[in-house]
């Protein structure tokens, strides 16, 4: 696949999805876009996409499918899965059934294990993988509020296959002030690690104390929890050969210290009393500990705590 521009489709128009929706269609791709929610589908045909807050950028979209099996009509030559996690299943379904040769996907999702799901109905070759270094919620269905950005995004060809077009991805988005950077299949993975191991530090914290990641950094006693997430995630990933950053601990307390007054997105869904994507988080943090008999205390008691608080709520699982 060597062209000078990509035709992209991209699923899920979250706060990820809508940010790179955007940039893209300023960088002058064609862009076809699906969500589940007809609502927002509607209000995106008729007014487009925002970001707003720390980025100030608008876009409308000529494509936009109300299913996902629609959009794999549409031309596209890469196709981006923005979707929640627990939601990857039913994505890669659809995706084994009815995606066309040669056209590739991109995950940017962050969580551990996630490619592993694409790679068990797709070939390698044909996966990429992005690590997300934004954040934002939704101010309405069609605007997204961007909460921080701390470039560069990462980007990598799951088996180094695409490296040429994982380097289009990087530089189109970097042309629109979406600064990422192409790196090789190996360091993508400990790139996933390092963004997991620092969401997985607040996120289910921030959940269960309705701290937001400010409060929760400026106290204490959560700090201390704080650090024994990072502790022994460090533990793990060390077991499981990821190459993090010498002094990690104390660079993610720095980078975490950083941290806005507001919820992490975990936090929103267990509040608002939505399935979370605590499983590929502490969860996986904890199946990766017990496969090297590792005991990882602080992230079981999290993970376990958001599953039942869900289970209480009468929230269920996705398959």
């Amino acid at each position: 696949m060597s062209k000078k521009t990509y035709n992209i489709g991209i699923i899920g128009l979250g706060p990820i999805g809508q940010t790179l929706a955007v940039h893209f269609k300023i960088a002058g791709c064609e862009i076809a876009v699906t969500d589940l929610d007809r609502e927002k589908l509607n209000l995106i045909r008729k007014e487009g996409m925002e970001l707003v807050s720390k980025m100030e950028k608008k876009s409308f979209f000529k494509y936009v499918y109300y299913s996902l099996e629609e959009m794999l009509e549409h031309d596209c030559d890469i196709l981006i899965s923005a979707v929640k996690d627990y939601h990857v299943n039913k994505i890669v379904d659809i995706l084994s059934k009815k995606l066309k040769k040669d056209v590739l996907l991109l995950s940017a999702q962050n969580g551990i294990g996630v490619g592993e799901l694409y790679q068990a109905h797709l070939p390698e070759s044909a996966i990429l993988k992005m690590v997300i270094n934004f954040a934002g919620n939704l101010q309405a269905p069609n605007i997204t509020a961007i909460n921080f950005f701390n470039p560069p995004n990462y980007i990598g060809s799951m088996d180094d296959s695409q490296e040429e077009v994982a380097q289009w991805i990087a530089t189109t988005l970097s042309s629109v002030e979406l600064v990422t950077e192409q790196v090789h299949s190996f360091a993508i993975i400990d790139k996933i690690w390092e963004k997991t191991i620092l969401n997985a530090a607040l996120s289910p914290l921030c959940a269960i104390s309705r701290l937001t990641m400010k409060e929760a950094m400026s106290n204490d006693d959560t700090l201390e929890i704080i650090e024994q997430i990072l502790y022994e995630a460090v533990q793990v990933s060390s077991a499981e050969d990821i190459k993090l950053p010498d002094n990690f601990v104390k660079l993610g307390i720095r980078y975490l210290s950083n941290a806005g007054n507001h919820m992490p997105s975990l936090a929103i869904d267990l509040i608002n009393k939505r399935e979370t994507e605590i499983d590929y988080m502490n969860g996986k943090i904890v199946e990766y500990g017990r496969k090297h008999y590792i005991k990882t205390p602080i992230n079981l008691v999290l993970t376990n705590l958001v599953n039942a608080i869900n289970c209480k709520n009468g929230v269920s699982k996705s398959k």
